[in-house]
């Protein structure tokens, strides 16, 4: 059978079943390239590819395991040859405000943020929404960029995505004891990096709520002391693409009272990014007029405190992909 053969009903309902895939395939992606754009463009190349050949898909495993082979095998090309994505702190130790200095590093090298509704089905069941959306912190997704590209795809399909062993093997054409050892080697090395940080969104959480209600406040009228008793004593703040960051509460505050004093004035505009609350950030236009787009901020709380914000810079970038405006309204 060739997509000629294919009546239009027939083709139409193939696509369909195809792109009903879209979501979840693109969140497959995402968390093996640990980039939003390239994560778009594999599933997508995925989806192309399955279309393409459709005549060669026999019945033998499900449309959905044939698609996902496709998806490795497009995941794992793309890897080849390229550094892994990361943090700023997975690269160097934290350093002082005293000491900063800003480098910027190449956009390949920064594990990106990700709109929750580009690869969750918000639609679905609520239990495996809220376990895709813990896979989806940032650094969770740093940590999986440790793994060789099959304990990647083995581990994110066994955990995150509850296939059977025996339905990876399939997927990745071995046996199910290659498979266990596969995941065995990828938890092992996943227990040396914590990735724990950040709680995932709950708009249900009434303590959480108050805390970013409160977290909104505090920054938008730069209140230092507000913002030193929401930061956790260990508090982390980053800047892609540069590879300065911060640990310490009162380095964070420092930075903001000073290098950071700039952001004076900002307003910020909730979304989501990663399972996580965040923010687009508008400091205050140059002309003194209205706010313009500053960063993505994404915040990371536990415990009932803020333990790490993740400012991305490129708003060019990231504000059109979150939905963000690129200016507020009422600002003119």
């Amino acid at each position: 059978m060739s997509i000629g053969d294919l009546t239009d009903r027939a083709a139409t309902g193939l696509a369909g079943q195809l792109e009903h895939h879209r979501i979840e395939l693109t969140g497959y992606c995402y968390r093996m390239l640990g980039s939003a754009a390239d994560a778009d463009d594999a599933a997508q190349e995925a989806l192309s590819r399955a279309w393409r050949s459709i005549d060669r898909f026999e019945g033998r495993s499900t449309l959905r395991t044939w698609l996902y082979r496709i998806a490795t095998n497009v995941c794992t090309d793309a890897l080849r040859g390229r550094q892994r994505r990361a943090r700023p702190m997975d690269l160097g130790p934290a350093s002082t405000v005293a000491e900063a200095e800003l480098v910027a590093l190449p956009d390949g090298r920064w594990l990106e943020p990700v709109p929750d509704g580009r690869v969750v089905a918000l639609d679905g069941d609520p239990a495996e929404r809220a376990v895709a959306r813990e896979s989806l912190r940032l650094a969770f997704v740093a940590a999986l960029q440790h793994l060789p590209p099959r304990q990647r795809a083995v581990l994110v399909l066994f955990e995150v995505l509850r296939w059977s062993a025996a339905e990876i093997a399939e997927l990745l054409d071995t046996s199910v004891p290659a498979v266990n050892s596969t995941l065995q080697r990828a938890r092992a090395t996943l227990a040396e990096r914590p990735a724990d940080a950040g709680e995932v969104i709950d708009p249900l959480d009434a303590s959480q709520q108050r805390l970013l209600e409160r977290y909104i406040d505090a920054f938008e009228r730069y209140d230092m002391d507000a913002l030193t008793s929401l930061l956790h004593e260990d508090a982390t703040q980053s800047m892609p693409p540069y590879d300065l960051w911060l640990r310490g509460r009162e380095e964070v505050v420092a930075w903001m009272a000073g290098p950071g004093a700039g952001c004076e004035g900002s307003r910020l505009l909730p979304t989501v990014a990663n399972g996580m609350p965040a923010f687009g950030q508008y400091r205050v236009a140059a002309s003194g007029s209205g706010h313009e787009p500053w960063a993505l901020q994404i915040v990371e709380v536990s415990d009932g405190m803020i333990a790490g914000l993740s400012a991305y810079l490129d708003t060019e970038r990231w504000f059109p992909r979150f939905g963000l405006p690129l200016r507020l309204p009422g600002d003119g």
